[in-house]
């Protein structure tokens, strides 16, 4: 029986098996990619992170590179699988998680080829887990290209003809200002756009946004519960100027679709050829067999990544505790937090058990 499980290899599951390795823990981390850094490598090829590489570091390794400026998605997926290899975090590749289920007072943790038993397991999947793309997109004709910008990876997979792009988060937002350098593009938004920029006096916005008390704020202090109720801004001005300048078309949500025509919520319509949808995900915790874990709504009950059933934990959710939680910058400060709680756990139960 081991002492942890980590679900998921991910920046939260290598960030926490960071701590326990150092504490010296009989742990292990299970992923269902062929490599570690995967989900990164499969991202939009030109995608480029907001984060400049001093907020893209793991505790103990820092991440190669001008530290004012910002990595590429491959850059990312090669520095986690090489903070794993440096840290000798023990990763398991090519396992998928089916099931979790409770037993007594340990965990089993069903894979295709074994059932592993762990005294605690940790949750590190993310809330990224199943695209979602509204049911109005059945409507439209067979002819119109559909397509998630989780699938997306160059205009060279669009057909050729405009484009809509639907939702107005950074991923979508990016993706709109690479294909209007080719195409005629709309996106379609379901609030209003907020822009921040990258740099200020060329220093990054999130150094401002630490130096403020913003970044790492607690979502119960009162900087935490303001900054949690704001929309998430867009990063960089680039695609505000090609709004402006008329390059990308910006039209309001998206409310019905028939045929090749969609109908937006100020009633304007246009005729669509090609649609991305970048419309978020929706997570996907079923296999987590065990009582109290989820709530009604099917998502983790915790506190600080901690869940009310006894050795289950969470990290990498979004505003788990802090903006950054679900980021690379702040995702090692929820670890360390996971860690502590574990350890003061251990000399309270004495439940340790030595590799």
């Amino acid at each position: 029986m081991l002492d942890v499980i980590i679900v998921g290899a991910g920046q939260a599951g290598l960030a926490m098996g960071y701590y326990l390795q150092q504490g010296n823990y009989n742990f292990v981390l299970l992923d269902g990619g062929k490599r570690i850094g995967d989900s990164w490598r499969k991202q939009y090829d030109s995608l480029q992170l907001f984060t400049p590489r001093d907020y893209c570091a793991l505790p103990g390794m820092r991440l190669n590179g001008n530290q004012n400026e910002f990595p590429s998605k491959d850059e990312i997926a090669n520095y986690l699988e090489a903070y794993a290899k440096r840290f000798s975090i023990p990763v398991r590749l090519n396992i998928n998680v089916s099931k979790i289920r409770k037993k007594g007072h340990a965990f089993e943790v069903f894979t295709p080829n074994e059932i592993l038993q762990s005294k605690r397991v940790i949750i590190a999947s993310g809330a990224f887990q199943r695209p979602y793309i509204p049911s109005i997109s059945q409507n439209l004709s067979n002819d119109t290209f559909q397509i998630h910008s989780s699938q997306y990876q160059s205009p060279m997979q669009i057909p050729e003809g405009s484009v809509l792009v639907v939702g107005g988060g950074n991923s979508g937002t990016q993706i709109a200002v690479e294909l209007a350098k080719s195409r005629d593009v709309t996106i379609a938004v379901s609030h209003p756009l907020s822009f921040l920029p990258l740099k200020i006096m060329g220093r990054s916005i999130f150094a401002w946004l630490e130096t403020i008390g913003l970044l790492y704020a607690g979502i119960n202090t009162w900087r935490g519960r303001w900054f949690q109720k704001q929309k998430d801004p867009i990063f960089g001005y680039e695609c505000r100027e090609l709004i402006r300048n008329g390059a990308i078309a910006l039209k309001p949500k998206v409310v019905n679709a028939l045929q090749n025509k969609v109908v937006f919520s100020d009633d304007s319509a246009c005729n669509v050829q090609n649609v991305v949808w970048s419309t978020g995900f929706i997570p996907n915790y079923q296999w987590i067999e065990v009582e109290a874990a989820m709530n009604q709504a099917g998502s983790p009950v915790h506190t600080r990544g901690v869940s009310g059933v006894q050795g289950l934990y969470y990290i990498g959710l979004p505003w788990q505790h802090q903006r950054g939680s679900a980021l690379l910058c702040g995702v090692g400060r929820d670890a360390e937090f996971l860690f502590s709680v574990i350890q003061k756990e251990d000399s309270m139960f004495n439940t340790r058990i030595k590799k």
